[in-house]
């Protein structure tokens, strides 16, 4: 039924994703709303504004943090992150894209539902937008010492300190300055989320003025999703935000980019800690094609981008992959659909600059080459596999799969065009499939949007070992510049401001005002799906029937068993390179094919952890996983028998370009993950289980990656690999394997069948003696550096395994400290970009983070204060349950059927059992202060801390000098015998 304020426009029902999409209009206001109708009790929301910055200053980014700082019906401080505490929420976030920002929630309960919708509408259409608000999260000037005036200036703000983060990593600098190149005269010239230069500039009118511009109802898209009443949702939007205002005309167009008549050749660079004769330059070159607004270009775009850069076997990857001008492709390759015209890109890095024109021309000769000889007939059959599975997929996961749906309906939508023709693809694989059976769709494809299109830029982005050191310098001068012009007035004011914004920090807001759940608004009981057990020829058979709209879910899964020392550190990069390489007779290039062909890909992993009651052992697996269309389980089937029994690593040439893509993108990701990265740092000395993944996916993992790349160079050391991978693999055939299999019950038997024939004889070939790792014999003190203009700071202490009675209150201690201090002292006065503590059940560490962080010392005494701040302050018992709501919404966070199928048994095996799990939620609900401050005091004694940072260079060496009693030991990811 639909709300009198609203019309319906139209209803359509897309079986391929088993919903209904329903288009309405707000009457008054000419707002959009779209329905997701679907059997799904994941409710979300999603409210977007066109957004259209016209310079660097990050307005739109800016907005976005700061209208989320109190509004007026809901006069706090911070309702965003208040409510993230008050409620059963599966996602709550903002975030703001080249032309667009939105605000999306999901959550399982009706009630929250409601609450949350109440504060979302208040918090984007009547935003308080406080100067104070402003100040902490976009910019403002303090002195370093702020009661002191004649101390130098500091810039400050989260929004600020965020961006030099992004700004930091290559790829993202590399990205914003290709796109600054192709688009010279509209919005997407500009850094959308602000560069740090240039964020200063901006002042509190601009961000007022912006909004009142923006966010009003004539320029806003509203999304829902799930099983709710859409009219009840309407209700609620008309009554509390869109029945307050009438239509507003405005032109949120964006021009189209002025063409160029011939391509151009651009320079730029990028930070980097290694200053070596090593080549580290990357070379792209990026088109600007059609209109995203054109939904056929689109895919046809896509079409093209995939036929070139798909996977090893497809042309361009293949050229890029093994050309000896550069170690591996760029991580910026592809096509790109998110602006109002489409861009693509290829290009290497690893490469050297004075190489640009000859990697300029191999890629055009390959695009030549397609486009005289087209690509093969399977190729492209391949693709629309590929485009059909994802379709079909339905994920979820930390995202939920309503959101997913409404991400990617969102860019069309607000450019008027129906969503419903990203959404049902059905007719476009019909069109598709048509279209490929002419020899000259590809072609004519390649000649006309690549070859004769001069809108080209060809990018030389060059490394630079001092351009972090010239950058804080400019910013110290600019600082600098700004105090001598100061009057003793000005300085007054600045310390006048800074003690304001520290009370307003510091300030008790009366939660009550905000609308919330309770603990008893949770599920009585969490849900977790049970595995049918079954036997396959000597092996265990675990099954589970769901319905997963046409696809079928594969894992072979071995049991770990004990290898040489020698081996341990090579056997992630085995899995990485087990689905990469030939098999049998097959080279790496048919084998690419033949994946793309009967699978929506395979991989390798491995799953290890502790036991669920002791952290001194570990439970340790190689997985081998994929997933198909059913109508290609046989094939599918045979793929994985294959790559698991007869992987071949004779291709040396193919594992030296592997190692060398691995460690470039391990690499770019550095900064992006370098609170992940810092936890993984600090938490190695604590078991054996956490000191692995450090050795295997942390900064020690990529360090020796870097050397192993190096060292690859050298033929010996090459063979040396592939000797490595073949004894791993020779140890995981001998070793007991079991099967998991996730479908639609219909096809089970025959499913079975198939696998019985394929598998005869699963019975392990002797005695298995376990994996094991050495325990940490030391406490970890590391500084981690890299070409990072913030921090990333980490302490870890080991506690109890999560059968231990106090594991449940230790969780929720987690989230008790951020809430209550860690939140406000790190982010709001610190001006770190996001910071707090959390237990780790799998290693039993509970561990503190920062990220993005200004601060370095102040970050880890805040660490350690939060500790004397629980056991001396009084709180209330509504924080307790606030902090017990944040871990059950966590534990009950649904994801994907399958998803959700396959982590439920991996739990289990590694004995999470569902009666462990459920025993532990109900343990969650019953912790109190009382336990918190107990197992704090038992736990966590700062003295035991084990401490890692990733910084650079020079902050390491200034904080040893401060504080000799406490340095930490300098840990370079290159050494400098690498």
């Amino acid at each position: 039924m639909t709300h009198p304020a609203f019309q319906l426009l139209s209803s359509r029902r897309i079986d391929s994703l088993n919903l209904t999409l329903e288009d309405y209009r707000h009457t008054a206001t000419g707002a959009r709303h779209f329905h997701f109708a679907a059997d799904d009790d994941n409710n979300a929301f999603m409210v977007a504004f066109r957004t259209i910055p016209q310079d660097s200053t990050g307005v739109a980014h800016i907005l976005e943090h700061t209208s989320l700082c109190g509004s007026r019906d809901f006069p706090v401080r911070d309702p965003f992150f208040m409510m993230t505490r008050r409620s059963l929420s599966t996602f709550m976030n903002a975030f703001t894209a080249s032309d667009w920002t939105a605000y999306p929630f999901a959550t399982q309960s009706p009630k929250d539902f409601d609450n949350l919708l109440r504060v979302y509408l208040d918090a984007t259409f009547f935003p308080n937008l406080d100067e104070l608000d402003f100040l902490q999260e976009g910019h403002r000037v303090e002195f370093s010492e702020p009661d002191k005036p004649d101390s130098p200036l500091e810039f400050k703000g989260v929004v600020y300190n965020e961006m030099k983060g992004a700004m930091s990593s290559p790829v993202q600098r590399i990205w914003q300055d290709l796109q600054s190149a192709l688009f010279i005269n509209n919005t997407y010239h500009y850094n959308s989320g602000g560069e740090p230069a240039a964020i200063p500039d901006l002042t509190h009118a601009q961000l007022k003025a912006f909004h009142a511009r923006h966010y009003h109802p004539s320029n806003a898209l509203f999304m829902t999703y799930g099983n709710l009443d859409v009219s009840a949702h309407q209700a609620t939007i008309d009554d509390k935000a869109l029945s307050r205002f009438s239509a507003q005309p405005g032109d949120f167009t964006i021009a189209p980019a002025t063409r160029f008549t011939a391509p151009k050749n651009v320079t730029t660079r990028f930070a980097t800690d290694q200053d070596n004769d090593e080549p580290q330059a990357q070379v792209v070159l990026s088109w600007l094609l059609g209109e995203t607004s054109d939904p056929d270009a689109t895919l046809d775009a896509q079409m093209l981008a995939s036929a070139l850069l798909d996977n090893s076997a497809s042309p361009l990857r293949k050229a890029l992959e093994t050309t000896d001008l550069g170690s591996a492709p760029s991580d910026l390759c592809g096509f790109e659909d998110g602006m109002t015209e489409g861009v693509f890109v290829c290009g290497l890095e690893g490469c050297r600059a004075e190489d640009a024109d000859k990697i300029e021309a191999l890629i055009l000769s390959v695009i030549e080459d397609v486009a005289q000889n087209g690509v093969p007939q399977s190729q492209l059959e391949a693709i629309l596999h590929q485009i059909e599975l994802s379709q079909r997929e339905v994920g979820g996961g930390h995202f939920p799969y309503g959101l997913q749906l409404m991400v990617k309906s969102l860019p069309p939508a607000l450019q008027q065009v129906d969503p419903i023709k990203v959404l049902d693809l059905d007719p476009v694989l019909e069109r598709l499939n048509k279209s490929i059976r002419d020899p000259d769709y590809i072609r004519t494809l390649a000649r006309t949007w690549l070859l004769d299109n001069p809108h080209r830029v060809r990018m030389t982005a060059l490394p630079d070992s001092k351009l972090a050191d010239e950058e804080s310098a400019a910013e110290r001068r600019r600082l600098d510049a700004m105090a001598a012009e100061l009057s003793e007035a000005d300085r007054r004011a600045i310390v006048a401001m800074t003690e304001k914004l520290r009370l307003r920090q510091e300030s008790e807001d009366d939660p009550e005002l905000l609308p919330s759940v309770s603990v008893s608004d949770a599920p009585k009981e969490l849900k977790i799906p049970e595995a049918q057990t079954h036997e396959l020829n000597g092996a265990p058979l675990s099954y589970y029937p769901l319905g997963s709209n046409g696809l079928l879910y594969q894992q072979v899964v071995v049991t770990l068993p004990a290898l040489d020392q020698s081996l341990i550190d090579d056997l992630p990069l085995f899995c990485d390179c087990l689905n990469e390489v030939g098999t049998g007779k097959t080279d790496y290039l048919q084998g690419q094919e033949r994946q793309a062909a009967v699978s929506g890909g395979i991989s390798a992993r491995l799953s290890v952890r502790s036991p669920a009651s002791d952290l001194l052992a570990l439970n340790g697996y190689l997985v081998l996983a994929g997933k198909a269309l059913h109508r290609n389980a046989e094939a599918f089937f045979s793929l994985i028998y294959d790559t698991f029994n007869d992987a071949r690593f004779d291709e040396t040439n193919r594992l030296r370009e592997l190692i060398a893509q691995i460690r470039a993108h391990r690499e770019s990701g550095i900064t992006q993950a370098g609170h992940r990265l810092a936890m993984q740092a600090a938490a190695a000395g604590t078991s054996a289980y956490a000191a692995l993944s450090h050795r295997w996916n942390g900064l020690a993992g990529t360090r020796r990656l870097i050397s192993l790349d190096t060292a690859l160079k050298d033929e010996q050391a090459l063979q040396q690999l592939a000797d490595n991978f073949r004894r791993i693999r020779e140890a995981i055939l001998a070793a007991p394997r079991q099967f998991l299999l996730v479908g639609e019950a219909e096809h089970f038997a025959a499913h079975r069948d198939a696998l019985a024939a394929q598998w005869p004889d699963n019975r392990p070939a002797g005695s298995a003696t376990l994996f094991q790792a050495p325990a940490p014999a030391q406490r970890i003190q590391a500084g981690w550096t890299s070409s990072t203009q913030v921090n990333y700071c980490a302490k870890a202490y080991m506690t109890v395994p999560q059968t231990h009675e106090d594991a449940a209150a230790l969780t929720v201690l987690g989230h008790f400290l951020r809430n209550g201090y860690l939140h406000r002292t790190i982010r709001e006065q610190g001006g770190a970009y996001g910071g707090g503590s959390t237990f780790a059940t799998d290693s039993g560490t509970f561990r503190f983070y920062s990220y993005r962080d200004p601060r370095f010392a102040g970050t880890l005494d805040d660490f350690d204060r939060s500790l004397a701040w629980l056991q001396e302050n009084r709180h209330d018992a509504r924080s307790v349950e606030e902090a017990i709501l944040g871990v059950i919404s966590d534990i009950d966070r649904p994801d994907a059927p399958a998803a959700e199928a396959i982590g439920a048994w991996y739990a289990a095996l590694h004995g999470r059992t569902p009666a462990l799990r459920r025993e532990f939620r109900e343990r969650v609900m019953d912790v109190s202060l009382s336990d918190l401050q107990r197992v704090a005091d038992s736990w966590l004694k700062p003295e035991t801390a084990h401490t890692a940072v990733i910084t650079d260079a020079q902050r390491l060496a200034e904080f040893n000098e401060q504080n000799p009693a406490r340095a930490l030991t300098p840990e370079p990811l290159k050494k400098a015998d690498a």
